[in-house]
């Protein structure tokens, strides 16, 4: 048997598929399993073996193969038996149907339900349910009778290689009492940025009370927004890998060996989970439920605005208020008191 998983088009969803695809892999163990994700998204699952490999598909990228009807012949040599759309797009429905997969399983969404054999019944758009939770229904739909909702990822070891090399190009002191991980981007949209400053002063918080080192974590988007942070805090053990070649697989490895990761709801928000490490996340405009990881370690913090959660990628009202008023004061506070847990827990144990 032969299956195709059409993987999230977002970093942060891939790593809340690992619970489906480590339960379609154990209940079709002797299966070949190819993932079809996004380039953006293919070292996400690097160092797992949910999948046995990758057909990247890059439907406006520069690469002919990964795109348009040459890719789509190249499914179709494959021979799929059963096509998993993860995704629920008409465009991934449109290309696992022109693969010729004799089954294709997926939520009947936004139209697509004749180009499925296999159509689920999606929750209203307007109820918000965790992901990983209709992730898993999918493979349930195929027999699978695992449900558990812990998220997995891996590193390799050239990663740490090359977060070792950075941090020994630091003056010794810059490790002195474990790292504090900063996640300001989020490819969603601005509504989900807290403030550049805000991120700024809390480092310099941290840093300075707490005496922790920073790193500021940072995609190509953010490397700008990266080094203002870093200015802002003027401290030495405020640090940022703005100068790095930007890479998931160096990210991941940051945010394993770090004490606390604080982020927006984006996607490396979703690294800390598999590595146990405690996360606190800031939303702003999106509803906790819907990215919710079950994650014993996490603190959420959100503002009660009456104009939110609002999911919207801009805010419709120009204040961005669920942001912008959330104070620099009270996520050190949450901070200070997930380190002081972690601390008491690792007391006790």
């Amino acid at each position: 048997m032969k299956l195709a998983i059409f993987l999230p088009n977002w970093i942060g969803d891939a790593v809340m598929a690992t619970p489906a695809l480590r339960a379609i892999r154990r209940k079709f163990a002797d299966a070949e399993i190819v993932g079809v994700p996004r380039p953006y998204v293919a070292d996400v699952l690097a160092g797992l073996d949910s999948v046995d490999r990758l057909l990247p598909y890059d439907p406006r990228g520069k690469s002919r193969d990964a795109r348009g009807w040459r890719f789509i012949r190249a499914l179709r040599r494959e021979r799929f038996d059963v096509a998993v759309l993860l995704p629920n797009s008409m465009r991934s429905a449109f290309v696992a149907y022109a693969s010729g997969a004799k089954r294709r399983v997926g939520f009947a969404r936004d139209g697509r339900k004749w180009l499925l054999t296999d159509a689920l019944s999606p929750h209203p758009r307007n109820v918000p349910n965790p992901v990983i939770d209709e992730y898993l229904r999918l493979a349930e739909h195929l027999g699978c009778e695992e449900r558990s909702r812990r998220t997995e990822l891996a590193t390799r070891p050239e990663d740490h290689a090359r977060l070792d090399a950075f941090w020994s190009r630091r003056s010794a002191d810059v490790r002195r009492r474990g790292v504090v991980c900063l996640n300001p981007g989020g490819a969603f949209g601005s509504a989900k940025h807290w403030p550049v400053k805000s991120f700024g002063d809390l480092a310099r918080r941290v840093a300075d009370e707490l005496e922790r080192t920073v790193l500021v974590l940072c995609g190509p988007a953010e490397r700008n927004a990266a080094r203002s942070i870093v200015a802002r805090a003027s401290h030495p053990r405020v640090v940022s890998l703005a100068d790095e070649s930007p890479s998931l697989g160096l990210t991941k490895a940051a945010v394993r060996e770090a004490e606390l990761l604080v982020t927006t709801d984006s996607g490396p928000r979703h690294f800390a989970a598999p590595f146990d490490v405690p996360v606190v996340t800031l939303f702003g405009p999106t509803h906790i439920a819907w990215s919710e990881t079950f994650h014993p370690l996490a603190t959420h913090v959100q503002l009660a605005v009456d104009c939110g959660p609002c999911q919207k990628r801009v805010c419709p009202l120009k204040h961005h208020r669920c942001m912008k008023d959330l104070t620099v004061d009270r996520v050190f506070a949450t901070v200070a008191a997930r380190l002081e847990s972690n601390t008491q827990d690792k007391a006790a144990a």
